[in-house]
């Protein structure tokens, strides 16, 4: 950082440090909530975000907070300090899910302390988790099939007081306690969420203690104002336009037949240094859990826009001045009405509007936007319940993360292998299959890369990834709620799309039963599930790619010699087995003039 605020002449060396502290504190929160939670969608797979609002509700840092989760928690804020105005005080803590007041689905539970200093509340510190039950009709805590809000049956919170002087609630622990299938396990990461907002209540106050209320308004004010100079910088280099872009989600069967059909319109204005985006143009709101709430449609698309721009772009309310919105009134687009169901707001429409949003900027021109990433919560991201024969049959649920969709391809990049899903963008982990397979009743039969599964290109798609689980024991139901498995994720500027995934049953011979994308499905012993993740479309024209790392993704067997040859165009003489392969130069030059004709001869 070389640029402080002309405006109030903050030093800019001190500005960078203040900034990195603030970034610190939301790095300790993470590490804290990692450490501390009890159910593996937290502990394993880090399905949570952490960042700090100032105490007027603009977002400061938001770290490496999951892109769906971050944009919002300004919004659910702003009503903590609405629902509570002139009775909120130091040792408070709140509990608000409630995605009609700016949270994303009532699956994540957003853990708010506001913190004070000298009588004056200068932050809020938010921890936003996604628990493994909150009480849904179903044991998941996505329902895709939720007819509206009393058929999901979720518990909501709408900036519900939990704390008051450091202290328990015990009203609001008792209905928990009495709703949720695993009680003890949420109360654990109850705990955690909440531990991790106190930890930067205590490390804001020193903040506080060390630069004095006074040079903190100041850094905030420079800070916003010094992002809004990059963003502005950033937008003026690129070209003036108007973009539209379309795609669809999976059919629902017997409900959505022919999916929903998406659109995102963006005007890049580099005079005004804007960039707007119409959310308008989408359908009104549907009676399953698809509808996306205004936080986690405008995180969607808000990542999307950062993921087209420069990769070190601060994300803060700074940043977010030069963007613009507009939004329908009522539509299953960040504009849901009570009672519609936002079940699974933060994925399959949210990760197709990423999709949606990334690509469009590949009409710019070769260099600008990504590719579409693999969709869909498959099999190896499915919720997972029962009882455990091994701990006399207590009652387990949770949502795992044992195998991810592939990554977009970039101007300059492949896509990466640990993408996970659109909205995720490869900030959650994997989980451990050894771990799952001690936290559950379960087996990974086989977790594996897909060859020839990626959208070839200049830069190609992470390929796809398979995984087949069955039970040890009792009975497993297994929530799968995808949305990747009708449309390929589409490549851009040349590149070719990847594959969709698919799901099947396993029966205890071995034969296959194709099952629908949706489904909630009872695993037996002897038998189980296998299911296919999607992988990402290509960027650039294949003929373009370098023959070495066609030659390296042979190697490695993410690709075929046959896709080398006829789609890559690349010549490989001699053998995998004795370490001969080699990249045939002068045939791979004649090969690729030979495919290049043939294109133009069908064009």
């Amino acid at each position: 950082m070389t640029d402080g605020n002309p405006d109030t002449g903050l030093d800019p060396v001190l500005m960078t440090v203040m900034a990195n502290r603030l970034d610190g504190i939301v790095r300790e929160m993470t590490n804290t909530l990692l450490r501390a939670a009890r159910s593996a969608v937290i502990s394993s797979a880090r399905d949570f975000s952490c960042c700090l609002v100032t105490g007027d509700d603009q977002l400061l840092a938001p770290a490496e907070g999951l892109p769906v989760h971050i944009f919002g928690c300004h919004i659910q804020t702003a009503n903590m300090r609405r629902y509570h105005e002139g009775d909120i005080r130091r040792g408070d803590a709140y509990l608000d899910n409630d995605p009609y007041g700016g949270n994303t689905h009532p699956a994540d539970h957003t853990y708010m302390v506001p913190v004070f200093w000298e009588g004056e509340h200068l932050f809020t510190s938010v921890a936003k988790c996604h628990m493994a039950d909150i009480g849904n009709s179903i044991p998941s805590s996505y329902f895709v099939l939720a007819r509206d809000v009393y058929h999901e049956g979720a518990l909501v919170f709408p900036g519900v007081r939990i704390q008051r002087d450091f202290k328990n609630i015990e009203d609001i622990m008792r209905m928990c306690r009495a709703r949720i299938r695993v009680p003890d396990q949420w109360y654990g990461d109850y705990l955690a969420g909440l531990g991790s907002a106190r930890v930067a209540e205590r490390r804001l106050e020193e903040f506080c203690a060390k630069y004095g209320a006074a040079t903190i308004k100041q850094f905030i004010r420079s800070w916003f104002d010094y992002s809004e100079r990059r963003m502005i910088d950033n937008i003026r280099r690129l070209p003036k336009a108007k973009l539209v872009n379309s795609g669809k989600s999976d059919p629902l069967q017997g409900i959505l037949p022919e999916g929903l059909e998406l659109t995102v319109k963006v005007e890049i204005d580099p005079d005004e240094a804007m960039i707007h985006v119409d959310l308008s143009d989408n359908p009104p709101c549907v009676d399953v859990g698809l509808n996306t709430s205004l936080g986690a449609a405008t995180s969607a698309v808000v990542g999307a826009v950062f993921n087209a721009l420069d990769n070190d772009l601060p994300r803060n309310a700074g940043s977010f001045r030069r963007l613009r919105f507009t939004y329908a009134e009522e539509s299953v687009v960040a504009a849901p009405k009570f009672p519609h169901s936002c079940s699974v707001a933060t994925t399959n429409v949210c990760e197709r509007l990423v999709n949606i949003t990334q690509s469009a900027f590949a009409q710019l021109g070769d260099g600008h936007g990504l590719s579409e990433g693999g969709t869909g919560l498959g099999v190896g991201m499915a919720v997972i319940s029962g009882k455990d024969h091994r701990h006399d049959n207590a009652p387990f649920v949770n949502r795992m993360m044992l195998s991810t969709n592939g990554g977009p391809s970039s101007p300059v990049a492949d896509g990466w292998v640990n993408y996970a899903i659109p909205v995720i963008a490869g900030l959650m982990y994997r989980d451990s299959v050894e771990v799952d397979e001690l936290k559950h009743p379960l087996r990974v039969e086989s977790l594996e890369i897909v060859q020839d599964s990626a959208g070839a290109g200049r830069h190609r798609g992470a390929p796809a990834q398979q995984i087949e689980l069955t039970p040890t024991g009792n009975d497993i139901m297994a929530v799968v709620s995808c949305d990747g498995q009708h449309a390929s994720p589409r490549g851009v500027v040349g590149g070719l799309a990847g594959t969709p995934g698919s799901t099947w049953r396993v029966s205890g011979n071995g034969d296959l039963e194709k099952l629908n994308n949706v489904i909630q499905f009872v695993m037996k012993k002897g038998e189980g599930l296998r299911g296919r993740d999607s992988s990402g479309g290509g960027y650039g024209d294949p003929l373009d790619r370098d023959p070495a790392l066609v030659l390296k993704d042979v190697l490695e067997g993410w690709e075929s010699r046959k896709k080398a040859l006829d789609v890559y165009g690349v010549v490989l003489n001699g053998e995998i087995e004795d370490d001969s392969l080699a990249v045939d130069t002068a045939a791979t030059r004649a090969r690729r003039a030979e495919l290049r004709s043939g294109k133009a001869k069908a064009q």
